[in-house]
């Protein structure tokens, strides 16, 4: 995770209740991390998936233009990809 070694800058604060503030300590301390590294670490982790879920992505022109170029390149042969489909599967 790059965003993980840039410089901090910046801060968030939250309120919780002192319940969850307890089990977010518990499991810092069972990671090995403070309580802002376990969280900053998780957080960015539920981000990245909630963004890579999402089924419409927003792109600028230039964003756009390197995705149509994408889609429009040939694609390349792979032949362990191959391998993988075309052998029987363990549950077959």
């Amino acid at each position: 995770m790059s965003q993980l070694s840039e410089p901090r800058t910046e801060r968030i604060d939250i309120r919780t209740s002192s319940s969850v503030k307890k089990l977010l300590q518990q499991a810092a301390a069972a990671s090995h991390k403070n309580v802002s590294e376990f969280l900053l670490e998780h957080g960015l982790i539920a981000a990245q998936d909630a963004l890579t879920n999402r089924k419409l992505f927003v792109l600028d022109d230039e964003q756009w233009q390197a995705f149509q170029n994408a889609l429009d390149s040939p694609s390349t042969e792979k032949p362990r990809l191959r391998r993988l489909l075309t052998e029987p599967s363990v549950f077959e």
